[in-house]
């Protein structure tokens, strides 16, 4: 059984839809955001930066991870299953990108444009800008490899896609980018991606484009 501690966000989805791909079974524990529960003592014994998600996976001797790219890493060596060895160089640079690009990036054009806009012109035209680079870099990548670490569905495509996910509020277009759109597309339709997507069972729908 893993625990995972989580809220409804690109961040938590991606270990929800890890976890119905690899069929393992677990438990949500709600982290309430609004309500600073990723503060409380207790979490951060877990999670040292106050972020979710975090998972403890209790077959495995009480193991605690935080971080969502070292858990789907952790995930993909535990079932054997979308994290192949021989396409792990790959997969690693696509699944960093995320980590160190694509989330925290897209993650600011949410802050200035769809949470708070009107506060920084400077900063809503800076992120728009930029995650509009970030549709068309991987759109590129698309046009050459169905999936983005190759010809295979990874650790790096589970990472990525809830970000794209929210493409109703980055208001670029997905439909503009033929080969995001695709990728987007053929995830969604997976059954685990549906699961995990609605990963409070409040019954959220993956948005189309």
């Amino acid at each position: 059984m893993i625990e995972l501690f989580t809220a409804d966000t690109p961040n938590g989805k991606k270990i929800s839809i890890m976890l119905e791909e690899i069929n393992f079974r677990f438990k949500i524990v709600n982290i309430d955001m609004s309500k600073g529960d990723q503060f409380k003592p207790e979490f951060k014994k877990i999670s040292p930066f106050n972020k979710i998600p975090v998972i403890i996976d209790r077959k495995n001797e009480n193991e605690t991870i935080f971080e969502s790219g070292a858990i789907l890493i952790y995930l993909g060596e535990r079932s054997n299953k979308f994290y192949d060895s021989k396409d792990r160089l790959k997969i690693n640079q696509w699944l960093m990108a995320q980590m160190g690009l694509i989330g925290p990036l897209i993650g600011q054009h949410h802050q200035f444009h769809h949470f708070n806009p009107g506060k920084s012109q400077f900063g809503e035209e800076r992120y728009f800008k930029i995650t509009k680079k970030l549709y068309e870099d991987l759109d590129k990548r698309l046009a050459i490899s169905k999936y983005l670490a190759g010809e295979n569905y990874t650790i790096a495509d589970i990472a990525t896609w809830p970000w794209i996910a929210r493409h109703q509020w980055h208001d670029i277009g997905l439909k503009n980018y033929k080969n995001l759109t695709r990728w987007y597309l053929d995830i969604s339709n997976r059954e685990a991606v549906i699961k995990g997507y609605d990963l409070m069972k409040n019954g959220s729908s993956i948005p189309m484009p």
